[in-house]
């Protein structure tokens, strides 16, 4: 079992499945990964044996090969194309200079 940095985040128990879920991410070598861990246990299951089965279950999921995850890519925006700027005398020049066109 890895000693990766978990975040656990939105517990809650479901009483119609009598188990606690929770959105657990995982900080690793793969990067950050995201998982929807759900763990069956009563409700009286303490606060910090609930958190321990889901990031057992979040580290089981990203050690294993594939599986459903989120994950979040660093968008990195292209780069903007340098436009002339728009100069009227030019362009009248420009329409006017050209064959077969004449000024009125």
């Amino acid at each position: 079992m890895s000693n990766d940095p978990i975040r656990i985040t939105g517990v809650n128990y479901n009483a119609a499945t009598q188990s606690f879920e929770a959105a657990v991410t995982v900080f690793g070598k793969k990067g950050t990964r995201t998982y929807a861990c759900s763990i069956q246990a009563p409700i009286t299951m303490s606060f910090a044996d609930a958190a321990d089965g889901l990031a057992v279950q979040a580290q089981r999921r990203y050690g294993a090969r594939g599986g459903m995850h989120s994950t979040v890519a660093t968008r990195h925006p292209s780069p903007r194309t340098v436009r002339r700027r728009f100069n009227p005398s030019r362009w009248l020049e420009e329409l006017v200079g050209e064959e077969g066109r004449n000024a009125a």
